[in-house]
């Protein structure tokens, strides 16, 4: 008797969807019947999945864990890992196996930022959604599968990262707080922000912030105002009329030639040229 119900797809992709892309190796859905341990090490693939219905376990770096509907999972496959579904509530899941050139710096961009394999996302839809687009594209092949199936499978990674990290146990989240930091750069450019400023504002020592703002957004709090301040300067650049020096004082540079020094290293040209060249 079988112990499983699946529904699957096995896919190769062509050398330049291996290339260029995040690519489909198998995707599908699996009604577990009875208790099955898949156990798997040194698969150059990357598995993502969710429960929908039911419950059971998932072991990986040398940790059992108990996983129920509602709990997804991404795990790098080279390590040893095995899942198992419960034998009084045999679990539903959704599934795919993918690679691809970005895959790698994807999952440990994802790591680095403190998120964990094993989360369970306050919406459900978005990668249910996803998982049944990446199936459908695999069903109907068309010229346009693989750059669909790489839409579809950076849309769950972008859910993976959002997700896992808005809600920890219940509380306020660092997350949350580095988004309201976010925010406030995107309001503030134009004023004098230091470290110390945005550590009395948000409650959080400059240190911290200054290490947790990086592990979250992969750049600097520097960073991110200086392409703050560089990109509502190019949009007055092209839809006014007003100054260089003029410009860079409302987007808060310390002065025209501060301004052009560092709109010239962003964008390998001087203001002026940037005008007329947009």
């Amino acid at each position: 008797m079988a112990k499983s119900a699946s529904n699957r797809i096995i896919s190769t992709p062509s050398p330049y969807a291996k290339k260029h892309y995040l690519y489909v190796q198998e995707v599908g859905t699996l009604q577990s019947l009875e208790p099955h341990i898949s156990k798997r090490q040194n698969l150059n693939s990357y598995l993502f999945f969710l429960v929908l219905d039911g419950k059971g376990t998932v072991s990986y770096e040398n940790k059992k864990y108990q996983i129920s509907a509602g709990d997804c999972v991404w795990l790098d496959c080279t390590r040893p890992y095995s899942h198992e579904s419960s034998a009084d509530s045999p679990w539903s899941l959704m599934w795919v196996h993918f690679n691809g050139i970005s895959a790698r710096p994807y999952y440990e961009a994802y790591l680095n930022y403190g998120s964990q394999f094993l989360f369970r996302p306050r919406n459900l839809v978005p990668f249910t959604d996803a998982l049944t687009h990446l199936f459908q594209a695999q069903t109907g092949k068309s010229p346009l599968t693989e750059l669909l199936s790489n839409k579809y499978l950076t849309d769950i990674i972008t859910q993976c990262f959002t997700e896992s990290k808005a809600v920890q146990d219940g509380e306020y989240s660092m997350y949350e707080k580095l988004n309201q930091v976010h925010s406030y750069l995107d309001e503030h450019y134009p004023e004098k922000i230091t470290l110390e400023k945005l550590s009395e504002q948000f409650f959080i020592s400059k240190f911290h912030l200054s290490r947790e703002y990086k592990k979250a957004f992969g750049s600097t709090i520097s960073n991110d105002l200086t392409v703050l301040r560089v990109s509502h300067a190019k949009s007055l650049l092209r839809f006014s009329a007003a100054s260089v020096e003029s410009i860079a004082q409302s987007c808060g540079f310390q002065d025209a030639g501060y301004f052009i020094k560092v709109f010239k290293k962003s964008e390998g040209m001087t203001p002026l040229e940037y005008r007329k060249k947009w």
